[in-house]
C-alpha cells in the first residue's frame, strides 16, 4: 500500500517572511563605527561631507554612496530575490545569508566607486598639502583610507 504524506509547513513559511519584511540592509558607516585615528569628525561625519559637498568650505560633492549602490543593483538584486525565496521556503537561516550577501556586494561597490577617483579632480591647493604630508594619491576620495575602510553594510530589523 502507497501513500502520500503531506507536510503542513504554512506556518513556517509565514513565520520566514514574517522576518524577512521586518529587516532591511543598510550600507555606509553605521554609527557605532569607531572615531577616525586622528582629527574631529568621524568617518560618518566625513562621508556625508564627501557625498554632499561644503560650500563653506569650498567642497564640491562627490557622490560615491549611492552611485555606488546603484552600481551594484545587478548583483545585489539576485541576492535579494534568493532571499524572498528562501523566505518563501520557510528557510529563516538563508533569508540572513542573502541579506548579508547582498550587503557585501553592495558595500564592495561602494568601495569600488571610492577608488574611481569621482570628479571634479582635486584642486592644486589639495594635491600640494597631500605632496607636503608626502602622500602623492590623487584619488578624490582616499586620502588616508580610513573613510573607504569603514565602509560596510549590516542586517537590522526596521524601526
Amino acid at each position: 500500500m502507497s501513500g502520500k504524506f503531506r507536510v503542513d509547513r504554512l506556518g513556517g513559511v509565514l513565520a520566514s517572511i514574517n522576518e524577512l519584511v521586518k529587516k532591511q540592509v543598510l550600507v555606509g558607516v553605521p554609527d557605532s563605527a569607531p572615531d577616525r585615528k586622528e582629527g574631529p569628525l568621524s568617518n560618518a561625519q566625513i562621508g556625508y561631507i564627501l557625498e554632499h559637498g561644503s560650500p563653506a568650505n569650498n567642497l564640491p560633492p562627490r557622490p560615491h554612496l549611492l552611485p555606488g549602490v546603484q552600481d551594484a543593483r545587478p548583483k545585489v538584486e539576485p541576492e535579494l530575490q534568493a532571499g524572498v525565496n528562501a523566505a518563501l521556503d520557510g528557510d529563516v537561516q538563508m533569508v540572513d545569508t542573502r541579506l548579508n550577501r547582498a550587503g557585501i556586494v553592495a558595500a564592495s561597490a561602494v568601495k569600488a566607486k571610492i577608488n574611481s577617483n569621482v570628479q571634479p579632480a582635486l584642486s592644486e591647493r589639495t594635491l600640494a598639502d597631500r605632496r607636503r604630508r608626502g602622500v602623492t594619491r590623487e584619488n578624490t576620495l582616499v586620502d588616508t583610507a580610513q573613510y573607504r575602510n569603514s565602509i560596510t553594510h549590516v542586517v537590522r530589523k526596521k524601526g
